[in-house]
Parts: C-alpha cells; structure tokens; sequence
C-alpha cells in the first residue's frame, strides 16, 4: 500500500545551519522573526486586546531568557518566508503571517557585531507535536504582560508593544464599522437622494 502524503504538511525535523546563504546589508547580518499569537477561547467582551492575547515565547539555545523565534534571513526565501521557517523550526507553529511590525539595528548580545532585524506577527493555525528544535527549547504561551517582563531584547518587546496597539486598532476599526451599521440602518432616508447617507 502507497501513502500518499501532501508536501504542505511535511515538516523537516532538521533546521538549516551554515551562513553561506545568510543576507547581509552594508555589514549587518539580517534577521527576521515572528510574534505568534493567538487569542484566549471564550467570550471577546473585553476592549483592551492585551487582555485576549496570548503569544507564545521560546527559550534561547543557551538557555539565558525567553524571546520571540528569529534567525538568519537567507538568499533564497522572502522577509516572510524565512520569518514563517524560523518560527516552525524554533517554535513549532504555522500560522498566517501578518505585515511587518518593524525594522530595528541591534548589537548582538554574543558577537561585536551590528544586526538588523525584521519582525511580523504570525497569527497561529498549528502548534505541531514535532518540530525541529525541540530537544534544544522550550515553548510558552503567555499573556503580553508576562512576555514583556520575559523577554531579553528590547527591540522584540518594541515589536510585541506594535502588535499590541496594531491588533487594538484593528478592534476599535471593528468596534466603530458595527456601531456605524446600527447607526446608518436606523437613519429614515426620506427626501434627500444627493446624500451618500441614503444610497
């Protein structure tokens, strides 16, 4: 008997390593990463998003704090594609991932060097059971709060700060285009055929 099996749903329990198609920009090694959320079950009543979200943080290789999944961005892949990589492998999820929240430069923490890194939110669909560097990290879920306090870069709680108010603005948007069905199915359009009110 012959599986047949769709490539979308292979994962490569193996991640990529080596530099020599790693990017690089006047110097800098570029890096791109995810901020992979979701939203807690259950009624949404609550207008400040913060309190709805939960994104999910990985602990470093070396074993010194928590941040968001980021790596090397290569020659053969898009801003996304690499940043949708790093999070399978580092973190073990696949979601949609969103516009970017920002660019920053950073000096790395082990090597006396400059990086400039990019990151998106990755809104997720799929926690896998297996994934590439399991045996090597941990993974979390936790609220906006917890993850700030967490977190060892500035820059990646800057970006997680940028979800945040991206995500709320996108609910009061939201928030208002209902109040403003209410408002515009309860207007009596009698006279007036000129008003955009009424068409």
């Amino acid at each position: 008997m012959v599986a047949v099996v769709s490539q979308e749903n292979v994962v490569a329990l193996v991640s990529r390593t080596g530099r020599e198609l790693q990017r690089y920009r006047k110097g800098r090694r570029q890096v791109v990463g995810c901020i992979p959320y979701r939203f807690k079950i259950g009624e949404k009543t609550c207008l400040d998003v913060s309190d709805e979200l939960e994104v999910l943080v990985i602990s470093s290789q070396k074993g010194k704090g928590m941040l968001f999944p980021k790596g090397g961005w290569e020659l053969d892949e898009s801003k996304k594609e690499a940043a949708l990589r790093e999070t399978m492998e580092e973190a073990g999820v696949r979601g949609i991932v969103g516009g970017k929240l920002g660019k920053w430069s950073f000096k790395s923490k082990t090597h006396d060097t400059f990086y400039e890194g990019y990151m998106f939110p990755l809104l997720v669909q799929e926690q896998l059971e297996f994934w590439p560097e399991q045996n090597v990290r941990q993974r979390i879920w936790m609220s906006v709060t917890e993850a700030r306090e967490v977190c060892q870069h500035w820059w990646m709680k800057e970006a997680l700060d940028r979800l945040v108010n991206r995500l709320s603005g996108q609910k009061q948007l939201g928030h208002h285009r209902d109040n403003n069905k209410q408002v515009l199915g309860s207007i009596n359009c009698k006279g007036d055929a000129k008003s955009d009110l009424c068409k």
